[in-house]
């Protein structure tokens, strides 16, 4: 590989290692402060700050990882030494794959029985590979009319709602609106991230590869970057500044600053609202154009740190969950339930520390692992 596809590449790993670590934050979070929920969107009068800009950090997950999703395709499928490589089989089976793990590792992962399988990310980019993998024989102008229907226009369909009991209940459940599609069973099914938005997401995803084509100078990628950047910020702060369209709920200025920008930026997460992907898509895309700046040489330590993380994005997902599950289990066994049924730290400082410490642990075995990804030949280290 030259060095100028490693650039391009590793900071693509750069970004998505950042956000899986602000993912471990945030999945700390979920493990020990439970205790002190979150809505979505978030009730301010109710969230402290600090609490709540841990959260609003988290939202930029899983947008990037599911735009990067759908340029990675798009780059595998040009990586060929001789014409394209086909992709729906490679699309098909990894989302397939990815369906599977969501339901029987990862569904496990979280607390430790089967009692409801939870339909998160992995469940939503699994997805919408498979529709990806249909989608990507069509015209690019005709992904771009499509992409930007489902990311712009599923904000209309919000009025429409179907009751547990009526016919279009869990189809619409899997499309547009959270909630279960299996209740009151020996096992449930919930689902939290609807499709719509997301089929969206990869897409515009897919359509953004050309840009890291051997063929498109760097100079001009970073550019469209920055004005990609800029538009999808410029066109939140219109939309939601004037409370036009995008999100379900409208902002009011508060009594205070922090009051006032804590409404501005408190988006509707499930499904993603409009507001909240020109918000976490514009974040990522100026992240991107940064991650071609590093220049001094702690910067470009910190990208080799994080691209080390993703690298190897599925198998750090397995072992931070796992992990998590083992050290309340070790916790509970330890000091009890301190918060009711739950166990939980006081305060989300220590959530930070907790997750600082667990970068620390898991390092090592996330870049042991990388590095034998890249090296293998064996099919099942792909997956991972």
């Amino acid at each position: 590989m030259d060095y100028n596809l490693k650039q391009r590449i590793n900071s693509i790993d750069v970004m998505r290692g950042l956000v899986m670590l602000i993912m471990l934050m945030d999945h700390v979070r979920e493990r020990f402060f439970l205790h002190h929920q979150v809505s979505d969107p978030m009730d301010i009068n109710t969230t402290p700050p600090t609490l709540y800009f841990s959260r609003l950090a988290a939202h930029l997950c899983a947008p990037t990882f599911v735009f990067l999703t759908g340029l990675s395709a798009w780059l595998y499928q040009h990586s060929g030494a001789i014409g394209q490589r086909p992709l729906a089989s490679f699309l098909v089976k990894r989302g397939l794959f990815l369906i599977l793990l969501e339901m029987t590792l990862i569904t496990f992962s979280w607390m430790g029985n089967y009692h409801t399988i939870y339909l998160q990310v992995i469940w939503a980019i699994g997805l919408s590979m498979l529709v990806l993998a249909v989608l990507q024989y069509l015209p690019r102008w005709s992904l771009l009319v499509i992409a930007s229907a489902l990311v712009f226009g599923h904000n209309a369909l919000t009025p429409i709602q179907f009751a547990p009991h009526e016919w279009g209940y869990s189809a619409w459940t899997i499309l547009h609106d959270r909630g279960y599609l299996v209740s009151d069973s020996a096992i449930n099914v919930k689902l939290s991230y609807p499709l719509l938005p997301w089929i969206g997401v990869i897409v515009f995803g897919y359509l953004a590869g050309p840009l890291y084509s051997k063929a498109t100078d760097a100079k001009r990628r970073q550019r469209w970057l920055w004005c990609l950047g800029l538009s999808c910020l410029a066109l939140f702060a219109v939309l939601r500044g004037y409370n036009i369209y995008g999100e379900t709920l409208p902002w009011h200025p508060g009594d205070t600053l922090l009051i006032s920008v804590m409404s501005l930026f408190n988006l509707t997460k499930y499904p993603p609202s409009l507001a909240f992907l020109l918000l976490t898509l514009g974040l990522m895309l100026l992240g991107l154009y940064l991650m071609e700046q590093l220049s001094s040489r702690w910067s470009q330590t910190m990208a080799a740190v994080l691209a080390q993380f993703g690298g190897a994005p599925m198998f750090f997902y397995l072992m931070h969950l796992y992990l998590l599950l083992l050290l309340y289990q070790i916790a509970v066994a330890i000091w009890g339930t301190n918060y009711g049924s739950l166990f939980g730290v006081s305060s989300i400082t220590e959530v930070w520390y907790i997750s600082l410490a667990l970068i620390i642990v898991l390092y090592l075995p996330t870049k042991t692992f990388a590095t034998f990804k890249r090296g293998s030949q064996r099919w099942w280290v792909k997956y991972l």
